[in-house]
């Protein structure tokens, strides 16, 4: 009786404390859906880049607030929604993980790891979409990127914070400066981030393997939206990669972030819009998709001392069609960066690998990118290829009637050509291409045949790191030619020219006898 009372007890003293909190959820009803898109009816107070709730755990993306529906994008599988489902707003924005959890692992395009090494280890989430710095708090770009690359980092620098467009028809090469850049930053202090859209699984994973087997994921981020995720995880990836970038820029750290390629970006937005009943104007691509790209790539920046100097460096990747870079979305891109890398299919096919045209290549930051040791000796290299790359055209039609300064002219010319040339995953460090370009500059190449330029280099690396590693180790410690430096090199480069002598089918170098 006495535990009948005390149950009666207990069960009185809830209902008297009872008190249901009523919760407003802002509820719709899907009225359409397919491809990946779904129209809905209600969510009166949804806010645009709102996330949305469906059955069986699906994720939606509010991007059209008309006046009797909502256009959403779906970030599952789409493949149990129905008509009639009800959606929930969250009152959350698209996040994404952010922070050295990511560091080494491959995410998609919501920061979850597709890459089979378990959850992420993160302590916080930053929205997809934000708003640029402002020009307030950053400063002059002035600290270099330094991208292995001969070609690139003697006459298009990119600087930490810079935009630079990397363009050029399909299997120019394009990916590939990418991979190189990333290579070259091991051992570093810039932290990499590589946003593959629209990409087949199988080059993604071969971009994570050349990555591990060069020892680049340590410092990397892969985002993977691939050809076969849907068009709104293609869309969101580039955002994404932005997120992770900013956040080691808000800590004061430098970090890069490569987007491959913003052409099936945009095609995945086109895709969208349409399905979405957006209007469609040039090309079908709707009349917002300069501002798709321009919002993206806005966001990096160079902060200044006072709030952290950290830096986000943007390398957008465009894919061209028969050299076409008058086309609607390469034109936006281009007006949006600082310079483009133009690679051509004539150059790559003749061998001249990266194929930089250095006519429509630029980089609108310059010199004030580069170290003062690549600053002094590459002054004329960019005029001098310019000069050949016209020379040239004419000179093909026979040589007997030119002058001694064209002849010089395209000698030198070749023989810069021959040294930019450069093989892939192997970058080269800022100390050697600087002693390789003062070589080639002033004259010392001059008596070498063009066949036999790319065996002298090597050799003539091979012996600087023997017998004088200290004049490399000043260059870079120094990051400037000084005198001293100068007048070692020329006598270690006039050492080495009498070890080598070249035999008369210009095809080899063989060591000279008498130095031996």
């Amino acid at each position: 009786m006495a535990r009948s009372q005390d149950i009666a007890h207990v069960i009185r003293q809830q209902i008297e404390q009872f008190g249901a909190t009523v919760t407003a959820v802002d509820v719709g009803t899907v009225v359409e859906v397919g491809d990946g898109i779904a129209h809905i009816h209600g969510l009166s107070g949804v806010k645009y880049n709102e996330l949305l709730e469906f059955p069986h755990d699906v994720i939606g993306l509010a991007l059209n607030l008309e006046e009797d529906s909502v256009g959403a994008i779906l970030l599952g599988d789409y493949s149990e929604i129905k008509e009639g489902d009800e959606v929930r707003c969250t009152g959350r924005i698209v996040e994404v993980p952010v922070g050295e959890g990511l560091i080494g692992r491959v995410v998609n395009a919501l920061g979850q790891p597709i890459d089979g090494k378990g959850p992420i280890d993160y302590q916080k989430t930053l929205p997809v979409e934000r708003v640029a710095p402002n020009v307030v708090l950053r400063t002059s770009v002035d600290t270099p990127v330094q991208t292995g690359i001969k070609a690139i980092d003697s006459i298009i620098p990119i600087g930490r914070g810079q935009r630079e467009l990397i363009i050029g028809d399909r299997s120019t090469g394009k990916t590939a400066i990418a991979i190189d850049t990333i290579i070259n930053q091991k051992g570093g202090d810039l932290i990499c981030i590589y946003v593959a859209i629209g990409q087949k699984s199988s080059k993604v994973a071969q971009t994570v393997a050349i990555l591990e087997h060069y020892g680049a994921m340590e410092h990397t981020i892969i985002v993977s939206a691939n050809a076969s995720d849907s068009a709104a995880q293609q869309y969101l990836a580039p955002y994404a990669g932005c997120a992770m970038g900013e956040e080691f820029m808000e800590q004061g750290r430098d970090a890069l972030v490569i987007y491959d390629d913003l052409t099936k970006h945009a095609w995945a937005y086109r895709q969208l819009s349409l399905l979405l009943r957006r209007p469609a104007g040039r090309e079908a691509y709707p009349g917002d998709v300069f501002y798709l790209h321009s919002r993206l790539l806005e966001r990096a920046a160079k902060y200044n001392a006072e709030n952290g100097g950290g830096s986000l460096t943007a390398l957008p990747i465009i894919e061209t069609q028969a050299n076409d870079i008058s086309a609607y979305i390469p034109t936006n891109v281009i007006s949006i960066t600082d310079g483009q890398i133009y690679l051509e299919t004539d150059l790559f096919n003749a061998g001249i690998r990266p194929a930089m045209n250095v006519g429509l290549s630029v980089s609108r930051v310059g010199g004030t990118a580069q170290t003062k040791a690549m600053k002094k000796v590459t002054g004329r290299l960019r005029i001098d290829l310019a000069q050949y790359r016209e020379m040239s055209t004419f000179a093909q039609f026979g040589t007997a009637d030119l002058d001694r300064a064209t002849k010089a002219q395209l000698d030198l010319g070749q023989r810069i050509t021959e040294i930019l040339k450069q093989p892939q995953y192997v970058p080269v460090p800022m100390a050697k291409q600087v002693m390789i370009l003062y070589t080639v500059n002033n004259g010392y190449l001059d008596d070498v045949p063009v066949n036999n330029i790319s065996s002298v280099e090597d050799s003539f690396h091979k012996y600087m790191e023997t017998n004088h590693p200290d004049i490399g180790k000043a260059i870079a410690a120094e990051k400037m030619l000084s005198d001293t430096t100068e007048e070692a090199l020329k006598k270690a480069i006039a050492e080495f020219k009498q070890t080598v002598s070249y035999v008369s089918d210009e095809t080899s170098i063989v060591p000279d006898e008498k130095t031996e």
